[in-house]
């Protein structure tokens, strides 16, 4: 599960890569997934977590404390 984004669940895409003389090979997009390491300052500590560049986003607008908190929601073990 290494190309999976913690916070908005994204995953690879499989589909076919089509040649010029129409031959097709199977392909997959990997969403871009990078390791971030947040400070929590109401723990006193930091997290690591996976996530999508898009994910990164939703954490600069919303707050790592909010995002952590969803997190704990859905069951996310941090």
């Amino acid at each position: 599960m290494s190309r999976h984004c913690q916070l908005t669940g994204r995953k690879p895409g499989f589909g076919k890569s089509v040649s010029h003389s129409h031959r097709r090979t199977n392909r997959r997009w990997d969403p871009t997934i990078q390791d971030r390491r947040y400070r929590l300052p109401g723990e006193g500590r930091y997290v690591r977590l996976k996530l999508s560049t898009q994910a990164i986003r939703n954490v600069d607008r919303d707050g790592i404390e909010t995002v952590v908190a969803r997190l704990r929601r859905t069951g996310v073990r941090i």
